[in-house]
C-alpha cells in the first residue's frame, strides 16, 4: 500500500485528510514516521515553510510528503503577524496570548 507522510503535528488535520484519501493510500503521521511533530519553519513565507517541512521529512524518510503552513496576515498591521503567527506573543506558542496581543495591536 502506498504511503504518504503528512508533515503536521495537528492530529485534526491527519484525521481530516485520512477521510478524504482512498482506502488504497496509507497516510502516516510524523510520529508514526519517527519524526518530531514540530518541524523547522525558518522561511519568510508560508510556502517556504511548507517546502522546508516537506523536504526535512522527505530527506529523513524517503516518503512522499504533504506539508502546509498558515497564519494570519492582518492588513491593518502591515501583514503581521504573518509567518510568525504561532509565536506572535512569544516563543511558547500560546494561542490565548497571541489573540490577546493581536487584539491589543489592533487597538
Amino acid at each position: 500500500m502506498p504511503q504518504l507522510l503528512l508533515c503536521t503535528g495537528n492530529p485534526g488535520k491527519l484525521t481530516e485528510l485520512r477521510a478524504l484519501l482512498p482506502p488504497s493510500m496509507e497516510l502516516i503521521s510524523l510520529k508514526e514516521a519517527g519524526l518530531p511533530t514540530d518541524l523547522p519553519e525558518t522561511g519568510n513565507t508560508f510556502a517556504a515553510n511548507a517546502l522546508q517541512k516537506a523536504r526535512f521529512a522527505f530527506e529523513r524518510t524517503g516518503l512522499p510528503c504533504i506539508a502546509d503552513d498558515s497564519g494570519l496576515e492582518v492588513e491593518a498591521l502591515g501583514g503581521a503577524p504573518g509567518v510568525d503567527t504561532a509565536f506572535f506573543a512569544g516563543p511558547q506558542k500560546d494561542d490565548k496570548a497571541n489573540v490577546a496581543k493581536l487584539l491589543h495591536e489592533l487597538q
